[in-house]
């Protein structure tokens, strides 16, 4: 189980409220609220952490490197803007833990702290963090020449990059009866569709948001699934492997950096056996209908392989729903088996396809609250996420509004 536990950082008050504060990742996580309540705060600890873990069991690192004062502050939070977030109140300290399958990490008074786990099954993780702003990307006739300051959407422009580079000749989307095709000659993105064929530049805002997130995750995705099937890495390999990491670290004549870079080349031996997505707000300018063929899409992604993990972010009250009928399309699916009815089968997988169907214990949804910085495990009946919150409670509150207006308009 991974889980982490976060109290007094940014906007991130007393934090989860149940379960002693640890939020448990499952293979579909979900952070719902207001702006600035902590969603993404949450989201970008756990992808920093996952990497770290990930640096620490490949051995980019030795531990005291990522232990060192100051360095988890001004190298780690920075990479996600979240150096600053540390104590920005009276609350008290801030306290950050994370449990994952081979290392466990903390982050008390400023100092970071790393204490190996018990030895179990560690499948080594792509992680990609897909920002809010991937939509800049597809905006710019050239991104490769675009200054970014945000480190994260550095990252996922170079695996935008790759994507293109290996996207077969065309790919359909789920949305629009669209394809994407990559014109690698001139390095253009278009989208084609029934009696039209359009620069993704020319696009509308749905499909710049949209393609990005389609494209790196569809990309990524595979090539785990490829890497995973590969032959791992022998212990010669792997002593060899460590020999030539001391070798970098102890060469003198390079820089931070360029020891940075040199390790992390060399780490790209090592074959993924796990893709974690965490995207934000993935419903970002799609209609609802998008939203939903855009979901399935990620949960048929995350089940490419046992140790996947999706995370996402966001507004929609549609992404909440989605996901209870998938799980509730999960029940249905038991039921059937379980009384024979297996003719049936067909008519559920038109309705949701098998590989967006989710157990109950595959899904959590946690409820951040921008009032005071708690966090809330969203309730569930047989599994199936409460329609009770936040989202939800803005829906209803409209349609109280219009009633309140109607009892208005019968006085007149």
């Amino acid at each position: 189980m991974i889980r982490m536990r976060v109290k007094n950082f940014g906007p991130v008050g007393p934090g989860l409220i149940e379960n002693d504060g640890w939020i448990e990742f499952k293979p579909v996580t979900v952070f719902i609220g207001n702006q600035g309540a902590g969603k993404s705060t949450l989201a970008k600890l756990f992808s920093t952490f996952c990497w770290i873990e990930k640096a620490l069991v490949r051995g980019d690192y030795p531990k005291k490197w990522f232990e060192r004062k100051g360095r988890f502050k001004n190298m780690f939070l920075s990479y996600h803007r979240l150096e600053n977030y540390q104590d920005l109140d009276k609350r008290g300290k801030t306290v950050i833990e994370y449990e994952g399958e081979a290392w466990a990490i903390r982050y008390i008074s400023n100092q970071l702290s790393i204490t190996a786990l018990p030895s179990q099954q560690y499948a080594l993780p792509q992680v990609m963090y897909v920002p809010a702003e991937r939509n800049f990307i597809s905006y710019v006739r050239n991104p490769s020449e675009l200054k970014l300051s945000s480190e994260s959407l550095k990252e996922f422009l170079t695996a935008f990059e790759l994507a293109k580079q290996n996207l077969p000749k065309t790919v359909k989307l789920p949305i629009n009866n669209t394809e994407i095709e990559y014109d690698k000659l001139n390095d253009i993105v278009n989208l084609k569709g029934p009696g039209h064929r359009l620069r993704l530049t020319d696009a509308s805002s749905g499909f710049q948001s949209f393609v990005p997130l389609y494209m790196v995750s569809l990309h990524l995705a595979n090539a785990v699934q490829d890497q995973s099937q590969a032959t791992s890495m022998s212990a010669d390999e792997m002593a060899r492997f460590a020999q030539e990491i001391k070798s970098i670290f102890d060469n003198s004549s390079l820089t931070q950096e360029q020891k940075r870079v040199a390790v992390s080349v060399l780490s790209g031996r090592f074959n993924k056996s796990a893709f974690i997505n965490i995207v934000e707000e993935p419903e970002q300018n799609l209609f609802p209908s998008s939203q939903w063929e855009m979901l399935k899409s990620l949960l048929a992604f995350n089940r490419q392989g046992i140790a996947n993990r999706l995370v996402l972010t966001t507004h929609s009250p549609y992404i909440v729903s989605y996901l209870s009928l998938a799980v509730q399309g999960k029940h249905l699916q038991q039921r059937i088996s379980e009384s024979g009815r297996n003719e049936l089968l067909p008519r559920l997988s038109a309705l949701i396809p098998e590989t967006a169907l989710l157990a109950p214990d595959e899904v959590a949804i946690y409820q951040c609250n921008d009032q005071d910085g708690s966090v809330t495990l969203l309730a569930n009946y047989e599994g199936i996420p409460s329609d009770k919150n936040l989202l939800n409670d803005w829906l209803r509150m409209g349609n109280t509004m219009f009633d309140q207006m109607l009892e208005l308009e019968e006085e007149l």
